[in-house]
């Protein structure tokens, strides 16, 4: 049997700023549902799904710090992959979406990252890894 990613979940509240920020990557509107309660878009890039739901009655959650939050059991943050992490950090700085003050850190594990948030303060991690498996 094999298993392959198909989608992750966000809530956002507002899912107009969420499809914005989202095509910056280059995701695409391929699915939606809307009530009177609930909507629904399935973002599609390159294989994978990004399902983000926004709920009329949403609830805010205390946004922590990196470090603190990965300490709450959960789903954290999702990756990113770029062949060049010097203009990731470029373009993102350029959207205003990350300051100049940016670092791009390596990782305990060897690759190279850095962590921008999208307009909920869903955190985002971009990530150069020229491993191959």
């Amino acid at each position: 049997m094999e298993f392959n990613i198909h989608h992750i979940a966000i809530s956002v509240s507002n899912i107009q700023k969420a499809i914005e920020f989202y095509s910056l990557f280059g995701f695409k509107e391929v699915a939606s549902y809307k009530d009177e309660n609930l909507e629904i878009k399935h973002l599609y890039l390159n294989g994978f799904i990004l399902e983000v739901f926004s709920f009329k009655d949403y609830k805010k959650r205390e946004i922590l710090n990196l470090w603190e939050d990965l300490k709450i059991l959960g789903v954290k943050h999702f990756a990113l992959k770029v062949n060049d992490i010097e203009k990731a950090r470029d373009f993102f700085i350029e959207k205003g979406i990350i300051s100049e003050d940016t670092k791009i850190n390596k990782g305990r594990t060897g690759i190279l990252y850095f962590f921008i948030k999208d307009p909920d303060g869903n955190f985002v991690e971009i990530i150069q890894d020229d491993r191959s498996f």
